[in-house]
């Protein structure tokens, strides 16, 4: 295979997973909390020109928009939306996740707990509600504190992995793990709790689909182009067999 070939096979493999990450934003378009993932290639899309595009140039470096989605409002009390930078806490027994979906409810011993009935972090512990309190008494403060009937239970763990942010990796349901054990968060400043709201995924769609055509487009380049060199490439062999 000859340098460019490689070049050009190389850039469709980089396009194959371009568009398989643009796939995927678009199927959790409406996942709550969800953060869209691109890679560098994304960010340059709209700088591309299919017909002066020159095949063979693409390189991926992968990484996540933790952007502020949209908040809207549910009523719902447990029902929570940050506003800012930093996460929730979510206790699981392979370690701590870390999620900006806060759609909770509580489990069979009245802890409040995500979706799948993981415990969500508080500073001294899992936020046990009283049995005598109903859901709609509970109250949350802009920084995470939970009251019920006026009486505070528990205050939320809040926390910002700053520069360090993009280093996490996802598990699923809009939750992300640290992978580096030595990297520790701190807790999150200038971070706020609205109860009764849920963020909204900050995938654009219209953005997405104009990256999947000009995707499509470049992917058909280097498509003519590795059959413009295997056809040349033929014609040499052929010329010298005579």
């Amino acid at each position: 295979m000859s340098l460019i070939s490689e070049q050009v096979s190389t850039s469709i493999d980089a396009l194959t997973r371009e568009f398989d990450v643009i796939a995927h934003n678009l199927a959790n378009a409406s996942t709550t909390g969800y953060k869209r993932r691109c890679n560098a290639f994304s960010k340059s899309l709209e700088a591309q020109d299919p017909q002066s595009y020159a095949p063979g140039t693409i390189s991926l470096n992968s990484t996540f928009d933790f952007s502020q989605g949209s908040v809207g409002e549910t009523g719902r009390p447990l029902d929570l939306a940050l506003y800012g930078k930093g996460f929730f806490v979510i206790e699981t027994p392979d370690g701590a996740l870390y999620t900006r979906n806060g759609t909770f409810l509580t489990n069979q011993n009245n802890q409040i707990v995500d979706s799948l009935g993981r415990i969500v972090a508080g500073q001294a512990g899992p936020i046990t509600v009283p049995n005598k309190a109903s859901l709609l008494e509970l109250s949350v403060s802009s920084d995470g504190t939970v009251s019920a009937g006026g009486t505070p239970i528990g205050k939320f763990r809040l926390v910002d992995f700053q520069d360090d942010q993009n280093k996490l990796v996802p598990t699923g349901e809009s939750c992300y793990r640290m992978p580096d054990a030595t990297i520790i968060p701190v807790p999150a400043e200038r971070l706020i709790v609205k109860q009764g709201y849920q963020e909204a995924s900050n995938v654009k769609v219209i953005d997405e689909l104009v990256d999947m055509i000009l995707v499509s487009r470049l992917y058909e380049a280097n498509m003519k182009s590795l059959s413009a060199e295997k056809e040349a490439s033929s014609s040499l062999t052929s010329a010298a067999m005579g």
